[in-house]
This record gives structure tokens, C-alpha cells and sequence, in this order.
């Protein structure tokens, strides 16, 4: 039986994220003052917008206030987005993170940047950057289990090639 508040809101919520089509990512109970904040994130293989947002906020709402998961209390309430940053925990965020480049810190203790290539449920093929912009980046497949923590990097000045090519009308 699930005996936190946050086991006990993943409960109530992984069904209603299904019915919405979306992922229960994450869901975490703060106090914020004198009352709390729900925190809960939600995505999608295509990335979630603002409107499922809004509409899966109301959802949520409601069933709390129907349920007394929250008491008598106040608490505030916050759907969103795992975010530009994501953590990859699951084989999901792997797939949803190919194309991007992530900081992976090994279960050896080692640490790598790489791009997610692909993905799949034991593991993913990554493209290891050079250090220091040294040689010529090198794929490996890293399982699962060799991967202690992972996060997606924000890239600023990505020269992505396809991107280039779909600017370019060919007219000069």
C-alpha cells in the first residue's frame, strides 16, 4: 500500500495522465509557506504544449479537491514540463532526447558529453564529443546499467546541418 503523499498523488494521477495521452513524469509535494505546492510534470513523444497543460491542470484540480489526498489545507498547484534540461531516467527519455546532446555521468565514475543517437529499452548509442574539440567524436552503446545519471544539455550554438539545409531555397 502506498503510504507517501507523493506514492499516493502518482496513484490518482497516472491514470488521469494516461486518458489525457500524456506521461507522468514527475509529481513533488513541497511546503511552501504555510501551505504546499504540487508540483507535477507531464510529456509526450512530441513534446507537450500549453493547451494539454492547461486542460490536464483542470483535470487535476478537480480530482483533488474531490479526493482529500490534500486535507483541508491549501496548497498550490503547478503542471508543467520536465524542461529544456531534462533528467534521462527511463528508456522513454532516451528516445524523446535523440538529436540532443546530454551530460552522462557513469556508473564508474567517469563522465561523458555525447549525443543521443538512439535509443532503445536496454540502452542507447551515443556520439561521444572530443574533449576540448580534439579528434573526431567516437560512437558507444552504453546500457542502462553503466549510466548512473543523465541530463539533457541545452545548445545554444547548434550548427545542425538539416536545419541549414531546410533554411536554403537554392536561390542565390
Amino acid at each position: 500500500m502506498s503510504t507517501t503523499t507523493t506514492d499516493r498523488l502518482r496513484a490518482l494521477l497516472e491514470p488521469l495522465a494516461a486518458q489525457a495521452g500524456l506521461d507522468l513524469e514527475d509529481v513533488r509535494v513541497t511546503q511552501a509557506g504555510s501551505r504546499r505546492q504540487v508540483q507535477i510534470d507531464v510529456d509526450t513523444d512530441g513534446g507537450v504544449d500549453m493547451d494539454a497543460i492547461a486542460d490536464f491542470s483542470r483535470v487535476v484540480g478537480e480530482a483533488l479537491d474531490e479526493s482529500d489526498l490534500m486535507g483541508d489545507g491549501a496548497y498550490l498547484l503547478e503542471v508543467g514540463s520536465p524542461g529544456a534540461e531534462r533528467p534521462l531516467v527511463l528508456p522513454r527519455h532516451w528516445q524523446r532526447a535523440e538529436g540532443r546532446l546530454a551530460k552522462i555521468h557513469l556508473a564508474d565514475g567517469g563522465e561523458v558529453v555525447a549525443r543521443v543517437l538512439e535509443a532503445d529499452e536496454d540502452g542507447a548509442l551515443v556520439e561521444v564529443q572530443p574533449v576540448k574539440g580534439r579528434g573526431r567524436p567516437k560512437e558507444r552503446r552504453l546500457e542502462y546499467s553503466e549510466v548512473a545519471r543523465a541530463r539533457v544539455q541545452v545548445e545554444f550554438n547548434r550548427k545542425d546541418e538539416e536545419l541549414l539545409d531546410e533554411g536554403d531555397d537554392g536561390a542565390e
